[in-house]
């Protein structure tokens, strides 16, 4: 097996864990409130992720303190996108939350360029406006369609975006899991201060389950996204990030008998393929487009 093929496998285990976390959460949302789920997926997968790293010996902060200034808003980045994730999940169809995040490729090439003053030519401008295009199509900011959750998806996506940008800037000294363990620990505690105001409620035995097992794929997620950066290359394994949207059509169908219907299909193929394209572009050699 070559180290490109091993990639490729190991991109789309991430990001069918990832998804099936989503879908389980979704699940056991109908039973659980928001913050006591939150809360409970957060304090299991933080007792993981805190025994990996210490088994990995990544738990220091022997980084610069500019590092720690970058990680305490990363955390608050993920804090926001996880609220506002997580309520539109509950709210709108699996593979339609998860066609909105396709966008992420895009959206970072437009931060990049907007406050890092990265260039880009003219092909990729043209990506990203068609990528956005595919997007209003799926959240439908129209009468019939359109939804306050709509916005939450997209909020969602700006606060990854945001995200994504701020793990750019940090130093290599920073290490991926006391990142991971710090987030975790960051929505875990929030979720939990939330709960005092919203209340606990008895959990069922198999909502439990579900919020448990959401938690072990979370971590199986993050473990099979740092792998994919060790082998293959990233221009080569990059577009297997967006089978997600494979799974969330099928756990979609599966679970909550949702479909999409043909205009969303439609502006998801627009954001998967000028988010293709964008991951092409970038992978050229040329100094100019």
């Amino acid at each position: 097996m070559t180290p490109n093929v091993k990639g490729a496998l190991l991109m789309m285990g991430s990001m069918a864990a990832f998804t099936i976390n989503d879908a389980l959460i979704k699940a056991a949302g109908a039973e659980v409130p928001l913050f006591q789920m939150v809360a409970m997926r957060g304090l299991l997968a933080t007792v993981l992720v805190f025994l990996l790293a210490r088994h990995l010996g990544a738990l220091h902060l022997n980084f610069p303190r500019h590092d720690k200034w970058l990680v305490v808003i990363r955390c608050l980045a993920e804090l926001s996108a996880t609220f506002f994730f997580l309520t539109a999940l509950l709210h709108m169809p699996l593979a339609n939350v998860t066609a909105v995040l396709q966008a992420l490729p895009l959206t970072v090439t437009l931060g990049a360029v907007l406050f890092f003053r990265e260039q880009i030519g003219w092909r990729r401008v043209l990506a990203i406006v068609l990528g956005f295009a595919g997007m209003l199509l799926i959240v439908r900011p129209g009468p019939d369609g359109f939804s306050i959750y709509a916005i939450y998806a997209l909020i969602a996506v700006a606060s990854v975006t945001a995200r994504d940008l701020i793990t750019r800037r940090m130093s290599v000294h920073v290490p991926s899991l006391a990142v991971t363990l710090a987030t975790s620990l960051t929505i875990t505690v929030s979720a939990g201060i939330a709960t005092v105001a919203t209340g606990w409620e008895p959990v069922p035995v198999g909502a439990g389950l579900m919020v448990a097992s959401a938690a072990v794929f979370v971590l199986g997620g993050y473990l099979f996204s740092v792998m994919v950066m060790r082998v293959g290359e990233v221009g080569f394994v990059a577009p297997f990030r967006y089978s997600s949207l494979i799974w969330a059509l099928g756990l979609g169908w599966l679970i909550f008998g949702e479909w999409p219907d043909t205009i969303t299909m439609f502006g998801a193929t627009l954001v998967v393929g000028a988010g293709l394209f964008t991951l092409f572009r970038e992978r050229q050699t040329q100094p100019a487009e």
